[in-house]
């Protein structure tokens, strides 16, 4: 069944556009239309996540992937998708139970290549897999690499005939289960090795220890399936971009004297044939700050980037789109004065126009401005979150694009017409679900700053009601509420809650200001926002002042801990791996550069430490307090949790802590993101509304 399947996919593969009918939409009815239910915790495997469209060098297929969550299997899987860019149905084209992700065309439009990791999908970031092929002629998805590692990334060559890989130094472990299954060595136990470390950053979460295996580039052959190495050194060589004329690669690396000190990535330009492992570089534009996100000119003689100006803000300084020659020189800024964050630019095949994607405002749009610079148009605008996006031969674009009340899909935007949707994958689920409305509010905080949000309503909000209400904060801190449709939020609204979720100052998408007002002042004037917002909604009728809660998760639990330190408003507070006593987190984090850079070291600079952290307002605690974290997150690591618990604990004030085992900052085990979804209804349920326990009934302390 599934070969007869891959054939036929096959088949369609070949056909053009036009000979498949498209399908639009069904017609709304004009009878009544069935009783919508409300949100539910089990809707979490019920709605599938969509994302990284691409559309064919020609313009007549997009190939996207679909994520989903088993609650038999307790995983996820994800599989790539086609859909003609005419409509019609959607397509699988990798088989179930895989995961299978970012798919890309190969430019003489004959071949799809993917990455499938081995088994179920791991983690939310994904460590990478093996490139797969499968050919627009016909035949079976064939998998080309074969290397000890995973491949991280891989790139088509403009002549179709290589790939550039990015390959991480294997490990001892891996080059021993690549000696062969039948070998002795593969038939041996994994012998555990102790970590010996000797670099100043030393830690990641979803990693754990670092050592000197660097990422580095390879060209692989797809005739001979050679592999030839490209860059090397104690350094990490990312994102590969290959030349027009494909002798050169562009890539990103960090090639400081000291990497693990600074952030300074720049753009790097190498033969592609380079038989000396990349000791001749050239760097495009020399500069302090952090490069990123290179794309070329279709003639070949200018490279653009993303890149930041202000490298002591750290992730607060703005990306700024950049434009520097090919061969070397000074970087021209193109939306200076825009002053939001620009990613993933991309040029036209004509070479005149860069497009680019924008934060702003609560929303991530596609825009557009000409390589010489000028002014800059939204091809797609509006309340809505572009999260990724592609562009044909011919000019037209295919997006991954999430509204409020819509999780994302396919669109399609041609040279002449308006935006259109090509997919609905969550169509049929959507259809039975009733949502309230999220209203995105404007209001002031305290010393006057103007700063905005999003409320979500409960689906059978009534005027005449006033609700128990939740402020709920984001992460980052350089983050914000994007115009998409937030799953938590929704879950919330569904059960009686009016859900406040402000952008408040240190967030991105209102410039760099107001991004930067954190900077070494936590838990100040974001707080002072993010009060505000709940204020707001108070005064506007939406909330009682008397049934409130907060929460957050990361910088959104650290704002959490903060606030009850401050007030006593809340009746109950949820913070999920956030953190609590700073000088703990010193050389245990990941954050080795980011700690000395914004608050200096700990014994230089101890007082702003203490100030900075929650636990100096410990005593004036008196939340009931629901603790979460995963047992193996190195971002802000779980015995910031344990302190908070801990201290909770003796304070008197009620509290659980949560430990997900395993689990990294962002969790990624199906039963363990609806368990915490269950906690969070119950803990909120019983402390806020007054109704129920605070522990879900299956559930119990210890087990």
């Amino acid at each position: 069944m599934k070969l007869r399947l891959v054939l036929f996919v096959s088949m369609l593969l070949a056909m053009t556009a036009g000979e498949i009918r498209a399908q639009d939409p069904p017609a709304r009815e004009s009878s009544p239309s069935p009783a919508r239910r409300k949100l539910e915790v089990d809707d979490y495997y019920r709605i599938k996540d969509v994302a990284d469209a691409q559309i064919s060098p020609e313009g007549k297929w997009v190939a996207y992937t679909v994520k989903s969550h088993d609650p038999v299997k307790d995983a996820s899987e994800e599989r790539v998708w086609m859909v003609a860019m005419s409509g019609g149905d959607t397509i699988p084209l990798t088989a179930e139970g895989a995961c299978a992700f970012h798919p890309r065309w190969s430019p003489d439009q004959k071949y799809l290549a993917y990455l499938r990791e081995p088994g179920a999908c791991g983690s939310e970031t994904y460590a990478g897999g093996q490139v797969w092929l499968l050919n627009r002629a016909g035949g079976e998805p064939e998998q080309v690499t074969h290397t000890a590692q995973n491949v991280d990334d891989f790139a088509w060559s403009p002549s179709s005939d290589r790939l550039a890989l990015v390959l991480r130094d294997p490990s001892p472990e891996e080059v021993e289960a690549a000696a062969g299954e039948n070998s002795d060595a593969a038939r041996r136990p994994a012998k555990p090795r102790p970590w010996v470390i000797d670099r100043l950053h030393f830690k990641e979460d979803e990693i754990g220890y670092l050592d000197h295996r660097r990422a580095h580039l390879y060209a692989f052959a797809l005739d001979s399936r050679k592999l030839t190495q490209i860059t090397s050194g104690d350094y990490d060589d990312l994102e590969p971009v290959w030349s027009p004329d494909g002798r050169s690669l562009a890539f990103v690396s960090n090639r400081s004297e000291n990497p693990d000190s600074n952030f300074n990535t720049n753009i790097w330009v190498v033969a592609a044939d380079n038989g000396d492992r990349g000791i001749n570089l050239l760097r495009v534009a020399p500069d302090a700050g952090t490069d990123d996100f290179p794309a070329w000119s279709p003639d070949g003689k200018w490279i653009i980037f993303a890149t930041q100006i202000v490298p002591s803000l750290l992730e607060r300084a703005t990306f700024h789109l950049a434009i520097a020659p090919a061969t070397g020189g000074k970087a021209r800024l193109l939306t200076q004065a825009l002053d939001r964050n620009v990613t993933a630019p991309h040029f036209s095949r004509d070479g005149k126009w860069i497009y680019f994607l924008e934060e702003d405002d609560g929303a991530q749009n596609l825009l557009r401005i000409p390589i010489g610079g000028g002014d800059i148009t939204r091809p797609i605008g509006g309340r809505k979150k572009v999260d990724s996006f592609s562009v044909s031969d011919d000019g037209t674009i295919a997006a991954a694009i999430g509204e409020l009340a819509l999780p994302d899909e396919v669109h399609v935007l041609p040279v002449k017409g308006d935006l259109r949707r090509l997919t609905a994958t969550n169509g049929a689920v959507m259809s039975q679900i009733q949502l309230g409305d999220a209203e995105y509010v404007h209001f002031k905080s305290k010393d006057g700053t103007p700063v905005a949000g999003y409320i979500y309503k409960p689906p059978d909000y009534s005027a005449e009601k006033k609700y128990p209400a939740i402020l709920w904060l984001h992460g980052g801190p350089v983050l914000e509420f994007y115009a998409e449709f937030d799953f938590r939020a929704r879950l919330l609204a569904a059960n009686g809650y009016m859900v406040v979720m402000p952008n408040p100052r240190g967030s991105s998408g209102y410039g760099q200001e107001f991004s930067a007002a954190t900077n070494a002042d936590w838990g100040n004037k974001d707080v002072e926002d993010d009060l505000a917002a709940m204020d707001y909604a108070v005064a506007q009728g939406l909330a009682g002042p008397d049934r409130l809660g907060v929460g957050g998760h990361s910088y959104g639990a650290i704002s959490t801990n903060w606030i009850i330190t401050k007030t006593n408003r809340f009746k109950a507070a949820i913070s999920n791996a956030g953190e609590f006593i700073n000088y703990s987190n010193f050389g245990h984090d990941q954050y080795s550069r980011e700690w000395e850079i914004e608050l200096g070291l700990p014994w230089e600079t101890g007082a702003l430490w203490e100030r900075l952290s929650p636990f100096a307002g410990a005593t004036k605690i008196k939340t009931p307090t629901l603790v979460i974290g995963g047992e193996e997150d190195w971002n802000c690591p779980i015995v910031n949790g344990e302190q908070l618990y801990q201290s909770l604990k003796w304070l008197g004030v009620p509290t659980l802590l949560v430990v997900y085992p395993g689990e990294y900052h962002e969790f990624t085990r199906p039963s363990f993101i609806k368990d915490c979804y269950e906690r969070y209804l119950f803990w909120f349920g019983h402390y806020v509304k007054g109704e129920g326990q605070a522990i879900p009934p299956t559930t119990s302390p210890g087990g």
